[in-house]
């Protein structure tokens, strides 16, 4: 089978690529191995909501009309969202279709699944950035009886065995776990390493709306001093409930343990760094400093906005723990909220370093013309990350996926100003 364009993967990117093509009169497939918006609905723990407010979620030809912008959509909501946006477009998905190969061709890619072999001159890499969790060699250490989860593979409170909960990671998955659990009545510990304070709102408006507004969302990749290490700082600590907080200081005041960044698992016992009130000092000073920015951008446009706020420091424990023996304080499971990588195991093109990253160049893969990527962080931009940066990356990449279909020789993408 021929086709011009092959996208892999039918979320919010993947979508929004097909729609960018329709528009260009490209011909295109998008293949899924299950149905549009796929992973929302199957790797999703049950309470997951949305970061950013439902405003935030329109695609390509396709905004938010709902009743309730300012809202959060749960995983179930998004995953329904995708599909609608699928028939509303008319997007070529075929469903149920696994990709098992990538593999360069004499004219361009050869794309074998378990459905058949597709040929184009051009593949989008369009399966997100969280196929696979992020769990530390060290896991190997904890011991027989307490349950290894990735939060990938995590549900609900239910589904744990009896028992304490140690979380590894603070990041948005992890704060917001570490509180279901509690609420549930476990007693639970969270390691935290590095991490981003963020309020839900500031000055009576949502913080995505701070971030939309002040130009941050817009800052784009080539304008990032280390843009290695900038793709892989942890998601913001929020949750889509703006009467719920989930930073370090509101999960201690709810009873959580509070501890260090976890350095290893020997003999069953949990070590922690001592380094715990640096990481959240620090943590501090980088919120300190985003409020400065939005406190300045509002001065300059006379934005109708509340008074400038400030948060009191995160408060941690003098001398917080540095042990925790699994079995003797009865920890029944250790969630690893520790992040993930995408799956690129079935593709052969040499591209991926020697630790598996895919490089590229704003989405365009400089090492393989016609190779393209969608879906990661800061992709583009810092809205990469998010729903709402897709229709901005399709926009450009489609135009130069047309320019390199045309025959003219492949470049990096041409960067607005």
């Amino acid at each position: 089978m021929r086709t011009e364009v092959v996208v892999i993967g039918a979320g919010h990117s993947g979508l929004s690529m097909s729609q960018r093509l329709a528009e260009r009169g490209i011909d295109h497939v998008v293949l899924e191995r299950g149905e549009p918006g796929n992973s929302w609905r199957t790797e999703r723990w049950e309470s997951l909501r949305l970061l950013t407010p439902n405003w935030q979620t329109g695609l390509p030809g396709h905004d938010y009309a709902g009743d309730d912008p300012d809202g959060f959509m749960g995983s179930r909501e998004v995953a329904a969202h995708l599909a609608r946006y699928a028939e509303v477009i008319a997007a070529p998905v075929r469903a149920g279709v696994t990709v098992t190969s990538v593999a360069p061709s004499d004219d361009g890619y050869r794309v074998t699944t378990d459905h058949g072999v597709w040929e184009a001159p051009a593949v989008v890499l369009a399966n997100g950035g969280s196929g696979i969790p992020n769990v530390p060699a060290l896991a190997e250490g904890v011991p027989d009886g307490v349950l290894s989860l990735s939060a990938k593979d995590y549900r609900s409170p239910e589904q744990l065995p009896d028992g304490g909960v140690l979380v590894v990671g603070a990041s948005a998955s992890g704060v917001q776990l570490a509180d279901e659990l509690a609420r549930n009545g476990r007693e639970v510990t969270i390691s935290t390493g590095e991490h981003v304070r963020m309020p839900r709102s500031y000055r009576g408006r949502d913080i995505f709306w701070w971030m939309d507004a002040a130009g941050v969302l817009d800052e784009r990749w080539h304008e990032i001093d280390d843009i290695v290490r900038a793709r892989h700082v942890p998601s913001p600590q929020l949750v889509g409930d703006p009467e719920r907080g989930v930073g370090i200081g509101a999960l201690r005041e709810r009873g959580i343990h509070i501890v260090g960044r976890l350095g290893r698992v020997h003999d069953g016992v949990a070590q922690f760094s001592g380094g715990l009130a640096n990481t959240v000092r620090l943590a501090d000073l980088k919120l300190d400093r985003l409020l400065e920015r939005f406190d300045a951008w509002a001065a300059e446009t006379d934005a109708e906005v509340g008074e400038v706020e400030r948060f009191a420091p995160t408060e941690v424990d003098a001398s917080p723990r540095l042990e925790l023996d699994l079995v003797r304080e009865r920890v029944g499971t250790v969630l690893w909220a520790t992040g993930y990588r995408p799956d690129y195991s079935w593709l052969e093109v040499p591209v991926l370093d020697y630790k598996g990253r895919l490089w590229h160049e704003g989405g365009v893969i400089p090492d393989a013309p016609g190779l393209y990527v969608l879906g990661t962080s800061l992709l583009r931009r810092r809205r990469s990350t998010y729903i709402s940066g897709a229709a901005h990356d399709t926009a450009e990449l489609a135009d130069h996926l047309v320019g390199f279909l045309g025959g003219r020789e492949s470049r990096p993408v041409e960067i607005a100003s």
